[in-house]
């Protein structure tokens, strides 16, 4: 396992050497995001990023974890804090209890699972930081199942090359929330589907009743609401064709830590 100080290096090095395009995107520029030549020169150095990060970084290095002595007071809930739309206020009221999440698309057995039957499942407990792409970082205690150990059971096809992570919520004007990793990514034993923070169900505002935690990567990646996992073999033809709905918007779609 690689120490603790040597991954503070190696964060150190790659937000130094690499971040350029990074930085800017976190500053929120949305000017930048929007403009003609910016995706083209955001996307060259995010592939170099992943390619760096990738051969520095052991496939099933560990993020940090703490101790529940570290969990912060306050942890923010940001992003789209409720989907807002009839259907799940109607899973709100019946208190989740018809919820289920769906693994499809390139599987030998299409798989569905309800709330419940996500919960009688061994589950996996980790004290880790969360990074968001805003400036501030909180440490929260997740608790949910192993995507890994999902996947398993429908049995990706060999062509499979990416799971895509579809939400129940919708931005102001309809478009559907989803985001994306490597398949590979998935059986990273810190990705989980999580169903509790800090020993109590997930609330609304947090993704309530299950959301991503993909621990190497800032927090736009951690969907929530998750409702369905399609994996594919190319992310061209979902959404905007990057990846997710925040990098539709100019955000990078490798974005390791």
């Amino acid at each position: 396992m690689v120490s603790h100080e040597r991954a503070m290096e190696r964060r150190q090095f790659l937000k130094g050497t690499l971040g350029a395009a990074s930085l800017v995107a976190l500053a929120g520029c949305d000017n930048l995001t929007q403009s003609s030549w910016f995706p083209s020169i955001l996307n060259k150095t995010e592939k170099l990023t992943e390619r760096v990060q990738r051969a520095v970084t052991p496939t099933n290095a560990l993020a940090r974890e703490y101790g529940d002595a570290d969990i912060s007071k306050v942890f923010p809930a940001n992003g789209n804090t409720d989907p807002g739309t009839e259907d799940y206020a109607e899973h709100v009221a019946n208190n989740f209890s018809e919820w289920t999440v769906e693994v499809g698309g390139l599987v030998q057995i299409p798989m569905s699972w309800s709330l419940a039957a996500l919960k009688e499942l061994p589950s996996r407990v980790q004290v880790t930081r969360h990074d968001c792409v805003e400036g501030w970082s909180a440490i929260g205690k997740w608790t949910g199942v192993s995507l890994g150990d999902l996947l398993r059971q429908a049995t990706p096809l060999p062509n499979a090359k990416f799971a895509v992570f579809h939400c129940a919520d919708v931005d102001d004007e309809g478009v559907a929330y989803y985001e994306s990793m490597a398949l590979a990514d998935c059986y990273h034993p810190q990705t989980i589907l999580a169903y509790e923070l800090n020993g109590t169900p997930l609330d609304i505002p947090h993704g309530a009743p299950l959301r991503l935690r993909f621990e190497r990567q800032l927090g736009y990646k951690q969907a929530k609401y998750v409702m369905m996992i399609e994996l594919v073999e190319t992310l061209a033809g979902i959404g905007g064709g990057r990846g997710g709905y925040w990098e539709d918007q100019g955000y990078e779609w490798y974005a390791g830590i």
